[in-house]
């Protein structure tokens, strides 16, 4: 018999750490090798965690809502044969935050001795951390910034970003201030606790506005010919794929388009210095039942064909409304897109997706008149219309690359073609 440590894993390239959001399995269970032991939250989706061994479990190391750093031992499973990675398993030290210097790791492999932080009401991540010792942040200047991560942890965003403008001479407040006007209550009011993914997208989107400042330019575009041809070709496509043909792999292709165009849109901002990203990856908003929004990322979302893109579309829309998503499905987006016609919509000022710089938001089709040129001269016909609304960081998005951008989006629209075989 030999006693194995079940660690925290891995679960994405940015992810550092997650929550314990309840434990399946008790001690003394007898669990099989992957099934399921725990249910763990990062900053980007909820998971189950699998056990790497066969056994029982033979103690638990980390409670429910304890933050655990990635490959830290979190359990103790009890195996009926000897293995090659068994460790010893002594209690770990706690997460909370010391008082006392804490030896950190730099890309070199060299370790240095970071000031403590001294605040025992606040978590901060080992990286968090080791970014405020090299930027020189005190105590009580990393205390003010306002956290966008599980229970307002401060993340890396946030600490970078915060440096960011700490560097550009901006004075920042992040701090999280009260409420100018304190809500009122009446006899009858109804008090509904925000459950954890509506907080984090709320820290966000204030975390967003204040960050970039958001400039919005709107263009109308004939979606005729799309909206014929997918009237043409959609029956088709159910019986041959087995699922549906929506617009939305129309509207990513075109924006790929046109990103291919205007490649400054596909950027990030990193203090003074602007990241130009090699990568496509389209983010795409989806509603879940609860009423929040996910948004999954296609990746390389250019080397797709519109087919291509209208399966991936389908998949990751239904396992996001499933909450199968795996965490890496939820990080790496360049660009987003967000389809407020489902809503019947017709247009809106989309909030930008950090650290990225723009996003856009599409309106409901709607039957138009309008006025066509011919050789005969001008008629008047009904069209299919919509409006793409396109949010974008002025810090570095000018409106002349804001307004072309999103006119070529709805250029490529008006001109596809109805030839197009899937």
């Amino acid at each position: 018999m030999a006693l194995v440590e079940l660690v925290m894993p891995k679960m994405g390239e940015s992810i550092m750490e997650a929550t314990i959001l309840s434990w399946l399995k008790k001690p003394g269970d007898r669990i099989e090798q992957d099934e399921s032991v725990l249910e763990v939250a990062t900053d980007k989706v909820d998971t189950e965690v699998p056990s790497t061994h066969a056994g029982v479990l033979k103690e638990i190391l980390a409670k429910d809502g304890e933050v655990v750093p990635v490959g830290k031992a979190i359990a103790i499973i009890s195996t009926e044969v000897e293995t090659s990675v068994s460790a010893p398993v002594s209690a770990p030290a706690p997460v909370a935050v010391t008082q006392t210097p804490v030896a950190v790791a730099s890309s070199n492999g060299a370790s240095h001795m970071m000031p403590a932080v001294k605040s025992s009401a606040r978590f901060y991540s080992p990286l968090v951390r080791n970014i405020a010792r090299q930027e020189g942040l005190e105590v009580a200047e990393l205390d003010t910034i306002a956290g966008s991560g599980q229970e307002g942890r401060v993340t890396k965003h946030d600490i970078l970003a915060y440096v960011a403008n700490r560097q550009l001479g901006k004075s920042v407040t992040m701090a999280k201030s009260a409420p100018l006007v304190p809500a009122s209550m009446s006899a009858g009011d109804e008090i509904i606790q925000m459950d954890r993914m509506r907080k984090m997208i709320a820290e966000r989107m204030v975390d967003s506005k204040r960050i970039s400042p958001h400039v919005t330019s709107f263009v109308e575009a004939d979606v005729t010919n799309i909206v014929f041809y997918r009237n043409k070709v959609k029956g088709d496509f159910q019986k041959k794929e087995g699922e549906a043909l929506t617009f939305t792999p129309f509207f990513i292709h075109a924006v790929v388009r046109a990103i291919k165009d205007f490649p400054m849109i596909n950027i990030q901002v990193d203090g003074d210095k602007i990241i130009r990203k090699r990568d496509i990856n389209m983010g795409m908003a989806v509603a879940l039942p609860t009423g929040n929004l996910i948004v999954p990322v296609i990746r390389n979302a250019d080397q797709y064909s519109l087919k291509g893109l209208a399966k991936v579309v389908n998949d990751l829309a239904a396992r996001a409304r499933d909450n199968k998503l795996k965490p890496d499905e939820l990080a790496g987006g360049t660009y987003t897109i967000s389809n407020v016609g489902s809503f019947g919509n017709v247009m809106g000022t989309p909030i930008i997706v950090q650290p990225q710089v723009a996003i856009l938001a599409l309106g409901a089709i709607q039957k138009k008149p309008a006025v066509l040129e011919t050789p005969y001269g001008d008629v008047i016909a009904i069209r299919h219309k919509m409006f793409l609304s396109h949010s974008y960081d002025h810090r570095v998005v000018d409106g002349a690359l804001g307004g072309s951008f999103v006119r070529r989006v709805a250029d490529y629209l008006e001109q596809f073609d109805t030839d197009t075989v899937l």
